[in-house]
């Protein structure tokens, strides 16, 4: 349990770091496809806490 708490608040804090790379990802896919703009905001946002869980599980296991 405690694994998964140091997990969430490491991703909470790199929240505001991911927010970039995802939208230069969403925007290299909107080069690629043609993405609406709901769909553009939704990606974005997506990418950002799946980014940031990923830094997270790496920084609280490595």
């Amino acid at each position: 349990m405690q694994n998964i708490i140091m997990t969430l608040a490491f991703s909470m804090v790199l929240l505001i770091f991911m927010i970039y790379p995802a939208i230069r990802i969403v925007d290299f896919l909107q080069t690629k496809f043609e993405i609406s703009e709901k769909a553009y905001n939704l990606s974005t946002v997506i990418l950002t806490i799946v980014l940031s869980l990923i830094c997270g599980v790496l920084i609280n296991y490595l």
